[in-house]
């Protein structure tokens, strides 16, 4: 039961135009959050038994397809890009460890943002909201923990982020 009632072609512009608007501002929220407040091995973000070694998403091809997925780590500033990468440090590693849980948490922030189409739409229309919204950000999110599953390794196991075998 939607509770405003609005023109047709008001609501074809908010289900169509506000999506963009919720990855905005989720994104925004995210990259203003303190690096401190994203802590790996803790709620949300710890990465359970089964995904530990990150094998668990490569049953579903992420290797094959996380490529295809864009990557706007950096498009506020301070950002940090994810797509590849840039260095082999222990530091950088790091640094990028704890990335992934910032861009986790501005996909589920986003989806989070699914309900607010019930205003003005039928429940049908809603289902296709959450089902877009699940389309379009579980796949980010499987590559984030993905990632993150085989920076724990790498730097549980202390190997030398240098070596060849380091980025297997």
């Amino acid at each position: 039961m939607r509770l405003l009632e609005l023109s047709p072609t008001l609501i074809l512009v908010l289900n169509f135009g506000l999506w963009p608007v919720i990855h905005f501002v989720a994104g925004y929220l995210a990259a203003r959050r303190p690096r401190s407040f994203f802590q790996p091995g803790r709620g949300l973000y710890r990465l359970l038994k089964f995904e530990a070694s990150g094998r668990i998403y490569e049953r579903f091809g992420v290797r094959v397809w996380k490529d295809w997925l864009p990557d706007f780590g950096d498009f506020f500033k301070p950002g940090f890009p994810k797509k590849k990468l840039k260095a082999r440090s222990r530091e950088y590693l790091e640094t990028f460890y704890v990335e992934t849980c910032r861009a986790e948490f501005a996909h589920w922030l986003t989806m989070a943002g699914a309900p607010v189409f019930l205003l003005w739409n039928e429940w049908w229309v809603e289902l296709i909201m959450v089902g877009y919204a699940l389309a379009v950000n579980l796949p980010c999110i499987i590559v984030q923990r993905y990632n993150r599953a085989r920076l724990a390794r790498l730097l549980e196991k202390g190997l030398n982020p240098d070596s060849p075998s380091a980025g297997d």
